[in-house]
């Protein structure tokens, strides 16, 4: 009888890890460190990727596939609704690891944030190809890149992969804080981003680009060979984590001698350039 129950427990839980996404459960536990006190944090994350990548990603499968302009229109508005709906969420890790280089979050929070991140990932894209194949529409795809050569070292793609997310941290960095749009600042903003992240993509197709390591690993865990495991060629890293790891440090430590402010807790020797503002004062 013990032996029954034993076995059949076994069985339901041997069946309900050929479901869960690897390092999922690590992910979950990820979100209660330091007592839960970034539970929000990942909660906005994981929900902020999951809606991010229905957006975005059916724009040219559910949404325009017959019509560019209404796939890139689809792109436009999904990059406003993810991250309206999501309580703006960074869901990307090189945003994040930029935000601690510049002293916006925590390690721990930045942690916890990727993370959430990667679950979201590793939640959607399975989750979004059960929805295609019930409702009979074209699955989504993802980021990937080819080498004839196996052996060839994917100079081009990390290049591709470093130049697009680097603009896309500058264009971040631009509307978020160097510029005010005043009344219409965060529906201006938004869309100036979705149209930059359009641009990006057309510019810079070699990668994908992800311009995102979570985007390009989630989807290579589901999409790529179907093994369901991460990826275990080193290729795979350099182009979508080391590129973007490189390009937040980058980018960071430039907008700091731009604008000021600390690089890792730091004062860089160079900087600010930024002009300081001019401000006047009313004479009693």
């Amino acid at each position: 009888m013990v032996k029954t129950i034993i076995e059949f427990i076994s069985s339901i839980a041997n069946d309900f890890v050929d479901f869960v996404p690897p390092g999922l459960v690590i992910v979950v536990a990820t979100a209660f460190i330091n007592d839960g006190k970034y539970l929000k944090q990942a909660r906005q994350e994981f929900v902020g990727t999951l809606l991010m990548i229905a957006f975005t990603f059916s724009a040219g499968k559910w949404i325009g596939k017959e019509n560019v302009t209404v796939a890139w229109i689809s792109h436009f508005l999904g990059v406003l609704a993810s991250d309206f709906l999501g309580g703006g969420p960074q869901v990307n890790p090189a945003c994040t690891l930029s935000m601690w280089c510049l002293g916006k979050v925590s390690f721990t929070e930045a942690y916890v944030r990727v993370a959430a991140q990667m679950g979201g990932g590793l939640v959607a894209f399975p989750l979004y190809h059960a929805v295609s194949k019930a409702m009979d529409w074209t699955p989504f795809g993802g980021p990937e890149f080819h080498l004839d050569d196996r052996a060839e070292h994917p100079v081009e793609a990390f290049l591709s992969e470093f130049c697009a997310t680097v603009c896309l941290l500058f264009l971040i960095y631009t509307v978020n804080w160097e510029i005010n749009f005043g009344t219409y600042h965060y529906l201006i903003k938004q869309s100036l981003t979705a149209i930059g992240i359009r641009a990006l993509i057309e510019l810079f197709p070699t990668a994908g680009p992800a311009m995102n390591p979570m985007l390009a690993t989630a989807w290579c865990v589901f999409g790529v060979g179907k093994k369901y495991e991460f990826p275990a060629d080193m290729n795979h890293y350099t182009v979508y984590w080391i590129a973007p790891g490189l390009d937040a440090i980058l980018a960071s430590s430039l907008y700091v001698v731009y604008a000021g402010g600390t690089m890792l807790g730091m004062k860089l020797p160079i900087g600010p350039l930024k002009p300081a503002s001019i401000k006047t004062t009313k004479k009693d």
